[in-house]
């Protein structure tokens, strides 16, 4: 490989050296340990490797048959095929002079920090190269500005220095975003969390309301069929008193209506004797069949049932008060309720002993 005439070729000989460093397999910087093939190309021996094993899958490796061929290698460049011995790419010889120009390559382009392989020249001379920098106007600057230009009466600092301290105050900067995105991601972290937490508390609320309003409905539904049950108790105890009666009046006007009969037949009688003999009990019969007709009679008001009237104005205000509050309201609230059902309770007790 003629190096020499390729840099000259080029103006930017930093460029094309890299060029020259390429391995045709990894399209990378030849990785060390590089090695040489007969036809002059170089190669990473670990590419060369992969490929070699790739196209002798049967070959046994360093530690095998000496009485075996160490397998075919085609160079990747040039197409040359190569015999190798039992060593395989092992048996290559390593190219230090391109290794050595890696390393010199690498030390000289981390002395570059600014752009890989180039120099940025200075804008008003433009023959001079970025050297110092600024640090009245901070920014970089060259000599000829620093002695003849805007930049003679600035302080001014070898651009390495410079270069050294910026990087590692970006790196800081760096680490302090990083800690600060840290702290943003476990805020986030944490509110995703009184999410979740949120509407599981707020399912396990709304169950209990429900269950709470259940259980209003099921005493409101028991009281409700109680008092049915005492009113339909009441009415068949004052139906079965009115049909009674009527029974009563029924059976009597039936009697009297026998009586009126056998009356007129004995009115219809000629014959005095005949008469007489029967009209002393018929009278007496029809004079006992009229104090029947003071039967059993209903008080005035008896078909009422407004003293089953339930008064729910207060029940109603009650319920529209129920509201979400603490435990000393809900205990205040208890004994209101308590309090309540107790004067009721007395009101009945003394209604019972009039």
């Amino acid at each position: 490989m003629d190096y020499k005439s390729s840099l000259i070729q080029d103006g930017n000989p930093m460029e094309n050296l890299e060029k020259q460093l390429i391995c045709p397999i990894c399209l990378e910087m030849f990785t060390k340990p590089v090695v040489i093939l007969p036809c002059q190309h170089n190669l990473c021996r670990k590419c060369a490797n992969d490929i070699f094993q790739a196209a002798n899958p049967y070959w046994t490796g360093r530690v095998g048959s000496a009485a075996m061929s160490g397998g075919r290698f085609r160079c990747p460049s040039c197409r040359h095929e190569v015999i190798m011995d039992r060593h395989g790419v092992y048996g290559l010889q390593r190219n230090l002079l391109v290794e050595n120009i890696i390393d010199i390559y690498k030390q000289e382009c981390s002395s570059r920090p600014l752009q890989k392989g180039s120099h940025p020249m200075c804008k008003e001379h433009e023959d001079e190269k970025i050297n110092i920098y600024c640090l009245t106007c901070e920014v970089p600057t060259c000599s000829m500005c620093k002695v003849f230009g805007a930049h003679k009466a600035c302080e001014v600092a070898p651009l390495q220095s410079v270069f050294q301290g910026q990087k590692t105050e970006l790196s800081n900067c760096i680490s302090m975003l990083v800690a600060g995105n840290d702290r943003v991601q476990t805020i986030i972290t944490q509110l995703e969390d009184s999410c979740r937490v949120t509407k599981e508390n707020s399912h396990q609320v709304k169950e209990e309301l429900s269950q709470k309003f259940d259980m209003l409905y099921a005493i409101l539904d028991e009281k409700k069929s109680e008092l049915l049950q005492r009113i339909t108790r009441e009415q068949e105890e004052k139906l079965g008193f009115l049909e009674a009666l009527i029974q009563q009046y029924r059976e009597q006007l039936d009697k009297s209506t026998k009586l009126v009969e056998t009356a007129i037949q004995s009115l219809d009688e000629p014959g005095g004797a005949i008469f007489l003999l029967s009209a002393k009990q018929l009278i007496r019969s029809i004079v006992e069949a009229s104090k029947g007709c003071q039967l059993g009679k209903i008080e005035q008001g008896f078909e009422n049932m407004d003293y089953f009237t339930l008064d729910l104005e207060h029940v109603a205000d009650t319920l529209r008060t129920i509201d979400f509050g603490t435990d000393e309201e809900e205990e205040e609230f208890i004994q209101e309720e308590e309090d309540h059902e107790e004067e009721e309770s007395t009101e009945g007790k003394e209604e019972g002993h009039q």
